[in-house]
């Protein structure tokens, strides 16, 4: 199959305008980067947040040249409880309140189930489903004080869709999906919205690193456009959801895919 050409950078268009949000796993390269830059492009103050405190410290440093006083970096590992409370109270001090948080961080990894170790599935349950249940709670603590936001999770098409390897990561993906949903029908008392992005194939540096070309091949040709997504795509609806575009929406989970096998 031959790939249809990614399309052109979309610029911004203000639709973040005076907001804060934060977004975990922003160190750069992948969904949480991309997001964060598309935020600011938005006009939104964005606090970003990383485990990797070196590559989170840099990225900061690209931002702030180009978005100058508008973005700030707190170290944050979200299996840590008193971090993530460490993120949300620093990000709430420097701004006020919080608008939009945008639960990013994930772990993958490949590992047939009946080989797979108890230390294996913990750490990706971990941090992919338990660090969204515990940036989910510190963000509804904080929008229901100041009375509204709006939360975006970061699922994956891989918890509606079988693949052999993934049963981890999977099953907290779709944990991520019914948090999402069950987030939501408690949160609209208070005014927040709580939907989740589920894209297919994002290709950034990580991903590269940790799976095979083999793999990745395939994945790529089962998408309807023969290519993988830029980063930024997802980010695209990132955006829309935690703008007032999607004023009505809450416990959806939107795919962004092209895949059809």
């Amino acid at each position: 199959m031959t790939g249809v050409e990614s399309p052109a950078y979309v610029p911004g268009h203000g639709l973040l305008r005076g907001r804060t949000a934060v977004v975990t796993a922003a160190a750069g390269a992948g969904i949480g980067g991309a997001t964060a830059r598309r935020f600011l492009e938005e006009g939104a103050r964005v606090v970003i947040s990383d485990a990797h405190t070196r590559r989170l410290k840099e990225y900061e440093a690209e931002l702030g040249r180009a978005f100058p006083g508008a973005v700030s970096a707190v170290p944050c590992d979200v299996t840590d409880e008193a971090q993530v409370r460490a993120l949300f109270d620093a990000a709430a001090a420097e701004h006020g309140r919080l608008d939009v948080v945008v639960n990013n961080a994930g772990l993958g990894g490949t590992a047939e189930l009946a080989d797979m170790t108890d230390e294996q599935w913990t750490r990706v349950l971990d941090v992919t489903l338990n660090g969204t249940f515990r940036c989910t709670r510190a963000a509804l603590r904080a929008m229901r004080e100041t009375g509204g936001g709006v939360i975006v999770n970061n699922a994956s098409v891989v918890g509606w869709r079988a693949q052999a390897g993934q049963a981890h990561y999977a099953a907290a993906k779709a944990g991520v999906m019914a948090l999402t949903r069950c987030a939501a029908v408690e949160a609209a008392a208070y005014g927040v919205r709580v939907n989740a992005v589920a894209p297919s194939l994002a290709m950034h540096p990580h991903l590269v690193k940790v799976t095979s070309a083999e793999l990745l091949a395939e994945l790529t040709a089962r998408e309807a456009f023969g290519r993988y997504a830029e980063p930024w795509e997802v980010a695209n609806v990132i955006v829309f959801l935690a703008s007032g575009y999607s004023s009505y929406m809450t416990g959806e989970v939107v795919a962004v895919s092209s895949r059809h096998a």
